[in-house]
């Protein structure tokens, strides 16, 4: 029964969050809300606030900061888990510079977050969602897929190579 009381408040604040969404959307010119969520999971969003767009873009940040961290290992290896040393040995240099790039459009993307964060507004909030829609269809989700892609995972025997070479 309390299970049951969870998923409707669940569902009612979906409903709540597509309609608070669909007026700022026309105001704004934004995104359908399915797209949005498809990539970024706002579909959580607390809609009890006067700030809805600055917490949409709050969970998107969440997204942003995760795929940078994980970039940055792949670009700057030294920290990384040795899991991730096989794998970094497969990228070619047309994929290690893609992936340098996205890390550059990342890292501009943190930069106007931060600026967000001290200076609302609601409009900036706005294009600063529509930007980053953008910039994932056109650009960040291609050459992350691609890198990932031909990461694939590590083969049993380029652990035992590793092994070898690494034990003599």
């Amino acid at each position: 029964m309390a299970m049951d009381k969870d998923l409707d408040k669940k569902e009612d604040n979906l409903d709540i969050l597509k309609e608070k969404y669909d007026e700022l959307k026309v105001k704004y010119d934004l995104p359908e809300f399915y797209e949005l969520n498809k990539l970024f999971d706002i579909e959580d969003v607390d809609t009890e606030t006067d700030f809805l767009l600055r917490r949409i873009r709050r969970v998107i940040t969440e997204r942003i900061a995760g795929y940078s961290r994980f970039v940055d290992v792949i670009l700057n290896p030294s920290n990384a888990p040795v899991f991730f040393f096989n794998l970094i040995k497969k990228i070619d240099n047309g994929k290690k510079q893609a992936i340098t790039e996205v890390y550059e459009i990342l890292g501009n993307l943190e930069m106007e977050i931060i600026i967000l964060d001290l200076d609302y507004s609601e409009k900036k909030e706005a294009e600063f969602i529509k930007k980053v829609i953008d910039l994932f269809d056109k650009r960040i989700k291609k050459d992350l897929l691609e890198v990932v892609k031909s990461l694939g995972a590590v083969s049993l025997d380029d652990k035992k190579e590793t092994s070898r070479s690494y034990f003599g």
